[in-house]
């Protein structure tokens, strides 16, 4: 049964077109355009929640749970690219505050080799074995040295707990991209993460994948301390540290006791109110198989697990008790219902005093096995500079070891290397088409005639395309007085929407006049359904497109996966039943878009031209700080194709390539798009149609 159209986009109903010279087509409706594709995601979202919690209810015994816990283990260790073989930590102690009662351990390991994590040890005094929390870090940009976390840490060990709290990427000493100066050169640690992300995902990882192996790395230096109990660890966090505690306590069954604060929710509320956040917070697929926020608690069921949360949090308070309320069931299911616990404070979003006492106490009571009240008293806390690990502030400037950026390049490199690109050409398409999660069958559009106009020597015709299980997309066709038979009708997409290539003298009209039909069209999420516009004289790292990017990622249908199908109904359509051939033309961030589509029709796109397209992923993966990239990634692509393998299957159609760039979207140099291009060029030499190839950097 096909897929039907949301309500909102039913409800379009058609109206006059706007200006002649705007090239508006559709008409206003109850949803603003700018809304329709975030919209239209997240009700294929709430179709999967929906999915979800059939199986929920569903479960009825502790087999049923435990079935259903080792498949989502599975699915979320896979999204995050699986883990790796652990390697020496090469721990080692920096300095050492002595206070009343406890002492602080600056100390550095190595998650992976020269990979640095910088951290604190609170050890209380005496000679142990103490119970040991690790506290991961939010979103501070001095990381282990924020005041709640100090707080929190120097409370715990207090009362007899020893504490580990490390600084994430992005954060504290771990800032992963630097300036000349020696600043971050991403400004603010979520920016910073959701760049890893970009680089990341190509090569079949993502920000998760580093967050979380520096947590159980964490914890294995943690018990590797000899004043410390294996058996008796635990494991909380704020915001982005309660991202990360509810992640390892799903996934380290060492964690025996768990107290996430202001982070649960649930991904529909999460979804609808503040969107989707940074990159550590997004696994790829996660909508796709099912894992919500309750599953992070479910996952260690029956172990211990208090949520904290804040009323007046960003992070909805109703998604909370929605996911407490079913991992209460669950746990009721395992005959523990005592084990799960919420408590709710009339806070806004952070670790606060009330916070700190609630895990504590929490802790006190299924580590220690002490119930006494917990109050926190005030008390002083240390400056940033005294809790320093390196001499700098920074692990790359004084160890001078690998980023998260030198990695992905070196996951990039292996990827290419390991790579055995189907020589076959139906096979190739195939497992091109199910890596960008295109369906089996495309459902042909429909068209709408909006509005007509005559100009010299051609009409501009205003079309609707209309697709059952997509959004709406407005197009604009040039129909010349006399169309040239022998040439093919022109497809152009621009990622700055059908307006960049129809104004007076410009691509399409040039076209046109040469007696060519032309039809400019926007695919899902540009021109008139663009979520937004660059903010002049600010870094367009993600493309206005973030929070629509995630979701398609979260639903395994990427963003680039659906501008294809968009691109391919549309050829098709306009293909019959006149038969005619196709040449496409892509534009900036539509080039890729445009190369796999093409790619994919074989029969029915002729030629193709790019202009200002990047040349690779494993170039965006090699790079660290990327420009509008975000979008058209495709998760653990490398493994199977990049892009100049798709630019070597058009062989012998022919390919213009203009004015190619690299992944920050400055000018590629010709040394490098002859290098990258060596493959293709190989490719039409092989075929002897070498004059059918133009590369022309600018």
């Amino acid at each position: 049964m096909p897929r039907r159209l949301p309500a909102l986009v039913l409800a379009l109903t058609l109206a006059a077109p706007a200006a002649a010279d705007d090239f508006t087509v559709l008409p206003v409706g109850a949803t603003p355009s700018k809304k329709l594709l975030h919209e239209f995601l997240l009700a294929e979202c709430r179709a999967k929640f929906t999915t979800r919690l059939a199986e929920i209810e569903s479960l009825k015994t502790p087999a049923d749970v435990a079935a259903r816990q080792d498949r989502l283990r599975t699915q979320f260790v896979a999204a995050l690219g699986g883990f790796p073989a652990k390697t020496p930590l090469n721990a080692r102690t920096v300095g050492t505050l002595k206070r009343d009662g406890y002492r602080v351990e600056k100390v550095i390991y190595e998650s992976r080799p020269e990979h640095h994590v910088t951290a604190n040890l609170y050890l209380p005094d005496g000679p142990g074995p103490f119970p040991g929390v690790l506290m991961p870090i939010g979103h501070s940009q001095n990381g282990k040295a924020a005041e709640y976390v100090q707080r929190g840490c120097v409370l715990l060990v207090k009362n007899g707990f020893a504490v580990l709290a490390y600084d994430p990427i992005g954060q504290g000493e771990r800032v992963q991209l630097l300036d000349k100066l020696g600043q971050p050169a991403i400004k603010g640690s979520t920016s910073e993460h959701t760049m890893t992300m970009v680089g990341a995902l190509p090569t079949g990882y993502c920000t998760a994948s580093f967050r979380v192996w520096d947590g159980i790395r964490s914890i294995d230096y943690l018990v590797s301390r000899p004043e410390i109990d294996a058996k008796r660890i635990g494991c909380t966090g704020c915001s982005g540290g309660g991202t990360l505690t509810s992640y390892l306590m799903a996934l380290d069954d060492r964690i025996a006791a768990a107290a996430p604060s202001c982070y649960l929710t649930s991904l529909d509320r999460l979804f609808s109110t503040i969107g989707p956040q940074d990159g550590e917070q997004n696994i790829p697929g996660q909508v796709a198989f099912g894992l919500d926020h309750a599953d992070f608690i479910t996952l260690r069921a029956p172990k211990p697990t208090l949520v904290i949360a804040a009323t007046k949090d960003f992070f909805d308070i109703k998604g909370t008790w929605d996911t407490f309320r079913e991992a209460s069931r669950v746990y009721s299911k395992l005959g523990f219902p005592e084990r799960v616990e919420l408590v709710e404070t009339d806070t806004s979003h952070g670790y606060p005093k009330s916070h700190r006492e609630a895990a504590v106490r929490f802790f006190n009571r299924w580590l220690r096995n002490a119930h006494d009240p917990v109050t926190e008293p005030d008390f002083p806390i240390e400056k940033d500079a005294d809790l320093l690990c390196t001499r700098t502030g920074n692990v790359l400037e004084d160890l001078k070891g690998k980023s998260v950026f030198d990695l992905n390049a070196a996951w990039a490199d292996e990827a290419v290397k390991a790579r055995s690109t189907p020589r076959e050409p139906a096979a190739f398409r195939a497992a091109v088409a199910a890596k960008i999660g295109l369906p089996e069958t495309i459902p042909a559009p429909t068209l709408e005639k909006v509005g007509q106009e005559s100009r010299d020597g051609y009409t501009v015709l205003r079309l609707l395309y209309k697709q059952d299980g997509g959004l709406p997309l407005p197009a604009v066709a040039l129909v010349p007085a006399r169309e040239n038979r022998e040439g093919p009708r022109a497809v152009l997409v621009h990622d700055g929407g059908k307006a960049a290539v129809l104004a007076p003298g410009g691509e399409a009209e040039k076209l046109v006049k040469a007696g060519r039909y032309v039809l400019a069209i926007d695919l899902s999420g540009w021109g008139e359904t663009a979520p937004g516009v660059p903010t002049p004289g600010r870094p367009n790292y993600f493309g206005v497109e973030s929070r629509e990017t995630f979701l398609s990622i979260h639903l395994s249908r990427p963003l680039l996966g659906r501008r294809v199908q968009d691109l391919i109904a549309v050829v098709r359509h306009l293909r019959n039943p006149a038969a005619k051939d196709i040449e496409l033309f892509g534009f900036g961030a539509a080039a890729p878009v445009v190369l796999h589509a093409a790619a994919l029709l074989p029969d029915e796109v002729v030629a193709v031209t790019l202009d200002r397209g990047v040349l690779s992923w494993a170039l965006v993966a090699r790079t660290a700080a990327s420009e509008n990239q975000f979008a058209n990634v495709v998760p653990g692509a490398l493994a199977v194709y990049d892009l100049p393998d798709l630019a070597a299957s058009l062989a012998p159609r022919p390919l213009v390539v203009r004015n190619p760039t690299d992944a920050a979207g400055r000018p590629a140099a010709a040394e490098l798009a002859t290098a990258t291009y060596a493959r293709v060029r190989a490719a039409y030499a092989r075929d002897g149609f070498e004059g059918r190839l133009s590369v022309s950097p600018r």
